[in-house]
């Protein structure tokens, strides 16, 4: 599948960065100036028609001419990292979509980043920026193993000790948070990127210390929606959630569809022939984010904060459905 902004991209180095993680540095073919981009941005790279992935750009936005991603093997993940891994080496062609930014860096005067493995990658260009800035800021870096964490000989020989904390869990324990965010001073913002559990951990050493403003997250993995924790409670976890169909109209396309249980408005719209852009299929990456024109979406999502959804202007359609019987939508 090719949209209108898909740009054909090459592979122009491949670098092992870590045990498991491999960096790619991708250019136009011509050596044309890339999109401009900022600290939090992603791309969606389309390996195959059903498959398509986003992953955080962790190079310099200054450099229009090249972006650099880093991908973590996963063997039991869902095809995308095995066949970065496997497929893309120097000169191969690749599509790419983006950048877009679900992640932004807000202007403060002090940062505590915290990141979990592979999470370092969107706060490489957030601390080069902070740095520039002038900020004050600190970093906690956890991994598995010092061996597994990307990018730690270049964040030491950059910054120095002083302001950083690389902690890998065989020789540290988890990570001290306690001791990273006990400083809850006004005009400080938290970033964190990593695994579920540490994001959690994060959030709870917030809530009671800082406004919800303060923090600012990006999974890569969909939380456990809150519609299906208590529906869970009260049913048992073998139970399928009741899931009502609904009358989905596109105003562009002037096309009425009927969604039905089991059946994402993601998969409904291209079933009817309607292209859009979407990546991970999992509410995490944002790129399927459209406008809502009537009806209340039922938000499922990992992107959207609780302000953007009671706003219900926009929803993320691969995971989102509707609360009543009609949703009408900018497609």
């Amino acid at each position: 599948m090719t949209l209108p902004d898909d740009l054909e991209l090459v592979v122009d180095e491949t670098q092992s960065v870590a045990d498991g993680v491999l960096a790619l540095t991708l250019r136009a073919p011509s050596g044309t100036e890339l999109p401009a981009w900022e600290p939090g941005a992603h791309i969606d790279l389309v390996l195959t028609q059903d498959l398509i992935r986003p992953y955080s750009l962790c190079g310099d936005p200054a450099d229009r001419r090249t972006w650099r991603i880093a991908v973590l093997n996963e063997p039991a993940g869902r095809g995308g990292s095995a066949y970065v891994h496997r497929k893309l080496t120097p000169g191969s062609k690749v599509a790419v979509r983006g950048p877009r930014n679900h992640f932004p860096l807000h202007p403060a005067a002090r940062y505590r980043f915290v990141a979990g493995g592979i999470g370092i990658t969107p706060l490489l260009p957030m601390l080069a920026a902070a740095e520039a800035a002038g900020a004050d800021w600190t970093l906690l870096y956890g991994g598995r193993t010092r061996q597994s964490m990307a990018y730690v000989s270049e964040l030491t020989e950059r910054y120095g000790s002083g302001r950083i904390r690389i902690a890998p869990q065989d020789e540290c324990g988890h990570l001290d948070l306690s001791t990273a965010l006990a400083d809850p001073a006004p005009g400080t913002l938290v970033y964190c990127c990593g695994p579920a559990p540490l994001l959690d951990a994060v959030t709870a050493h917030c809530a009671d210390t800082r406004p919800p403003t303060a923090l600012h997250l990006e999974r890569f993995r969909p939380k456990e929606p809150e519609w299906e924790s208590e529906w869970e409670s009260e049913c048992g976890s073998e139970s399928e959630v009741p899931l009502e169909s609904f009358e989905l109209v596109l105003d562009r396309s002037a096309r009425t569809l009927t969604v039905e249980p089991g059946v994402s408005v993601l998969q409904a719209v291209r079933s009817a022939g309607v292209e859009v852009l979407y990546s991970c299929t999992e509410g995490t990456c944002g790129t399927c984010e459209t406008e809502v024109l009537e009806g209340v979406p039922d938000h499922r999502d990992s992107v959207l904060t609780d302000e953007e959804r009671a706003a219900n202007e926009t929803m993320l359609i691969c995971v989102s459905r509707c609360k009543g019987s009609r949703l009408v939508l900018d497609l």
